[in-house]
């Protein structure tokens, strides 16, 4: 089961001369409730070397590490979960390969979506983009809060909102009873990256009290 909180998601380029590992935990040492490693771009062998390095800084910190659509990867580094896309690997046969016991968690922009995602077996979705992003070049419309609300009272699975979300707009996004709220250029970005993610924490926890 996902912890309430941050979800975090790398994004090497919006912090560059900043180590990756460097950046990553400090998220953790905010208070970071899972880490995602997105990397669509390196070679094989680099992505192969982050994910490990990354899994074992989670690991350290008792937190779940999701490699992002590398389904090989993950397999190789033995990491606890893989997230996907609407055209990924499909989840049945991503299920087969990585066993009942690792998550599979699935992007979802419906309410539709979410509903075929729980019942393919997804261990968490996340739900967005909620607002404009610029993070994820080929991100679709925003779906807004609303939509957001109608797809965590719609599935009995974890949600992970996603896309747009800052300190500005968080409080809202986690009023609607996500799971997490995942957020990337606002923490990564930051001067200060664990003493933000400990404000996303804040943040939640205000939040929640008004669920």
């Amino acid at each position: 089961m996902l912890q309430n909180g941050l979800y975090a998601i790398t994004a090497e380029e919006l912090h560059p001369g900043r180590p990756l590992l460097e950046v990553m935990e400090e998220t953790l040492q905010g208070g970071a409730k899972m880490i995602q490693y997105r990397d669509k771009k390196g070679s094989k062998k680099q992505v192969i070397e982050n994910a490990r390095a990354l899994s074992a800084l989670a690991k350290s910190y008792d937190v779940p590490f999701i490699m992002n659509d590398h389904l090989d990867v993950a397999l190789i580094i033995d990491a606890d979960g893989v997230h996907f896309g609407q055209d990924d690997v499909p989840l049945t046969e991503a299920r087969k390969l990585l066993g009942p016991n690792k998550l599979i968690g699935i992007s979802t922009h419906s309410l539709e979506e979410a509903v075929r995602a729980e019942r393919g077996g997804a261990d968490y979705i996340g739900v967005g983009p909620v607002f404009a992003t610029a993070t994820k070049k080929d991100a679709q419309q925003e779906i807004g809060l609303t939509l957001l609300q109608e797809v965590v009272e719609g599935v009995a699975i974890p949600t992970v909102a996603i896309g747009g979300i800052n300190r500005q707009n968080a409080l809202s996004v986690i009023e609607t009873g996500v799971t997490q709220v995942a957020v990337i250029s606002d923490v990564l970005q930051a001067t200060a990256v664990k003493q933000t993610a400990q404000t996303f924490q804040t943040l939640y926890d205000q939040g929640r009290k008004n669920v």
